[in-house]
């Protein structure tokens, strides 16, 4: 029954997603936060579309920690479900994405007028110079940056080394920090089809300022306290 419901949640994202890229193409030379506000509907649709399929709900707290902005998210990275959430709890938002998803024809159109900051991945130092570039002209636009520090998903439990590009851009542009945890790993699995249900908790935390310091005391000060939450977040006694 979860595969079933689970294959049914993705053919609803399936053609949400058919639908949906190529009008991002179309509308491409309106304003950016009105192209943003038309792919936040089809998110909006597909976590109400998990909810019904799957079962799988969601909670926040720490609602009152998000400022005005702009700022940068930085997000402890375990399923594709944050990247879905994430969109519709924060302001208008870039993301850090490789640049071959854009020659994708239709799909990589449509990701690209979304404004993401592309990056060289066969080259760290050119890939880090991308994102402190491209992230300080999007902030200086308005434009809120969200950033996996691991660089790749994780699975609950697991940690890897935090990535110096976000502590680089976060030092060389002076806006805050906004870190956030959750135990979506627990329910969406990452290389996983099946959606367990149940209820993801997500924690947003205070704002972390970065002016006057390094990026490395600005990443080890994020690290900290995503680390340090993360193990407040157990896995859930209703994940089967």
């Amino acid at each position: 029954m979860l595969l079933l419901r689970s294959l049914l949640f993705y053919l609803g994202l399936s053609i949400t997603t058919i639908i949906t890229s190529p009008v991002c193409v179309l509308i491409y030379p309106l304003p950016f936060k009105l192209r943003y506000y038309f792919v936040t509907r089809w998110t909006l649709f597909n976590l109400w579309w998990l909810k019904i399929t799957c079962g799988l709900k969601h909670t926040i707290t720490g609602l009152e920690n998000i400022p005005k902005g702009p700022a940068i998210v930085m997000c402890k990275h375990q399923s594709a479900w944050e990247t879905l959430a994430l969109q519709i709890i924060f302001p208008p938002q870039a993301w850090i994405l490789k640049r071959e998803l854009l020659w994708i024809p239709i799909y990589g159109w449509g990701l690209a007028s979304m404004d993401p900051i592309s990056i060289d991945r066969g080259s760290a130092i050119k890939s880090v110079r991308q994102i402190v570039n491209q992230g300080c002209q999007r902030l200086a636009n308005g434009i809120w940056v969200v950033i996996f520090p691991e660089g790749t998903r994780v699975a609950p439990g697991e940690k890897r080394k935090y990535l110096p590009g976000g502590g680089l851009l976060a030092e060389k542009s002076g806006v805050p920090i906004v870190p956030v945890v959750h135990n979506a790993g627990f329910f969406w699995p990452r290389n996983s089809i099946i959606k367990k249900p149940g209820t993801i908790t997500m924690v947003i935390g205070p704002v972390i300022q970065t002016t006057g310091k390094s990026a490395n005391e600005i990443m080890a000060e994020v690290e900290a306290w995503i680390e340090s939450m993360i193990e407040q977040l157990p896995a859930p006694a209703t994940v089967q």
